[in-house]
């Protein structure tokens, strides 16, 4: 029988900072399971203890004892609440248990800033579920160099470059009875390289494509792990250590998806262009991530939002027209969502597109008095839409990263977009709206 190590609060801070343990919290009053740390309302984080409720939400408890030890007691709040726990760097399963025995529940879970890995889950009165996702968590270090990602000085705040892992529990009854949280050395990990159209977005309303990502993989089997960062460019995002992080992390086997463009055709000098510095960058990416034992995958430009008599105009320049030239000369595997999100955007229309977007009237936001009207960067529905190109995307390169989409997530028509009333999305607490810096 396996042996699982578990972490009491008398070992203190120095094991949850430097050892890759799994860690067991069972959440509310009762009796606590085997083997599992008790976390009540009072149970909040610090460095010292290691785990708790965070970011200064509050909870309350269940009142009524259910029947077994695991599930017999819950946390829950009528706001969105965080539970974080300090751990190393690395990709973590995740096990969560759900439900109320006297009762109904209603949870989304993310992690992180924002990652989508539950979009909605509701239990029946007395009944419990058990949720499964892997997620990965980081900081600015490069393992072996002595140096450190140039964050810029809004990623301080965010909670992806932090020192734990960071839970959050939405939607209108988010009733947690349980957390088993263990390391996971096996997961295909796949990067994303990208600006804010990829990036895990802190703060409502945008949201891009990477932070939808995780949501349609296998637990177990894949962790997405998302270095994009709003306004990049792929020089930038090599320059600031951005490319050597990933590098320092990539295992063989591992995907890395990189798209960039948008800010890249705003960059001047000499010789700067589509198919010179940013063709140069991309075979450079190509090459290390090779080197690695690592898989590249190139990806055109999303679109931005610009109608005329119905069609979406190209704003993107040579860059889209870069990228698939090198794919070819390359033989790399390439995700064309510049055409896809295309098709996607006029097949919503110019009007119904509005919805994918950060477009609101003002004082929609605190913090926002003036209106947002926004064709490049999305609102999370439209997020996830993209996301569903990208799916597609592996898919129709024949990946062997398609075989860890999860079985229920069905083959994606742009042609056909989601309705906007059938996609969930509570908003997040926490940043003000203010708009990504670039793209």
């Amino acid at each position: 029988m396996k042996r699982t190590i578990v972490i009491t609060m008398l070992i203190g801070v120095g094991l949850f900072a430097t050892h890759a343990q799994s860690f067991r919290f069972d959440f509310g009053k009762g009796k606590a399971e085997k083997g599992f740390l008790k976390v009540l309302p009072e149970t909040v984080f610090s460095q010292e203890s290691g785990y708790g409720i965070d970011l200064g939400t509050k909870v309350i408890a269940n009142h009524s004892i259910g029947k077994t030890a695991l599930t017999d007691g819950f946390l829950t709040s009528d706001q969105p609440f965080y539970f974080s726990v300090k751990l190393p760097e690395g990709n973590y399963n995740i096990k969560l248990w759900v439900g109320d025995d006297q009762g109904v529940a209603d949870v989304a879970i993310r992690a992180e800033n924002r990652r989508m890995f539950v979009n909605r889950l509701q239990t029946d009165k007395g009944k419990h579920q058990l949720v499964e996702f892997t997620v990965n968590i980081r900081d600015s270090l490069i393992a072996g160099s002595g140096r450190k990602v140039r964050l810029k000085s809004r990623e301080y705040g965010y909670l992806h470059w932090d020192n734990k892992l960071t839970l959050e529990f939405n939607s209108t009854q988010p009733k947690i009875n349980a957390i088993e949280i263990t390391p996971n050395k096996e997961a295909v990990s796949v990067f994303l390289a990208g600006n804010s159209t990829v990036v895990d977005g802190a703060g409502e309303p945008f949201s891009a494509w990477g932070q939808m990502f995780p949501y349609f993989f296998k637990p177990g089997k894949v962790a997405i792990v998302n270095l994009a960062e709003s306004g990049e460019t792929l020089s930038g995002f090599i320059s600031a250590r951005r490319f050597a992080k990933m590098l320092s992390l990539m295992k063989p086997g591992d995907y890395a998806l990189v798209e960039f463009g948008h800010n890249d055709q705003k960059q001047k000098g000499a010789g700067v262009g589509a198919f010179t510095t940013y063709k140069k960058d991309l075979e450079y990416f190509i090459n290390e991530v090779k080197k690695k034992g690592g898989h590249p995958v190139l990806v055109t430009s999303v679109q931005r939002r610009r109608f005329e008599q119905g069609k979406i105009v190209e704003t993107l320049g040579d860059y889209p027209a870069a990228v698939r030239q090198t794919a070819r000369e390359q033989h790399i595997p390439m995700i064309d969502l510049n055409a896809m999100s295309k098709t996607l955007f006029e097949s919503m229309g110019e009007q119904a597109s509005l919805l994918a977007f950060a477009h609101f009237p003002a004082g929609t936001f605190p913090g926002r008095a003036e209106a947002i009207a926004d064709n490049t960067h999305f609102r999370p529905f439209g997020a996830y839409e993209v996301a569903k190109l990208i799916l597609k995307g592996v898919r129709d390169a024949g990946l062997d990263l398609a075989k860890e989409i999860k079985a229920t997530e069905p083959s994606f028509d742009p042609t056909r977009p989601d309705a906007y009333v059938s996609f969930y999305w509570p908003e997040s607490p926490g940043k003000d709206a203010t708009k990504p810096d670039g793209n």
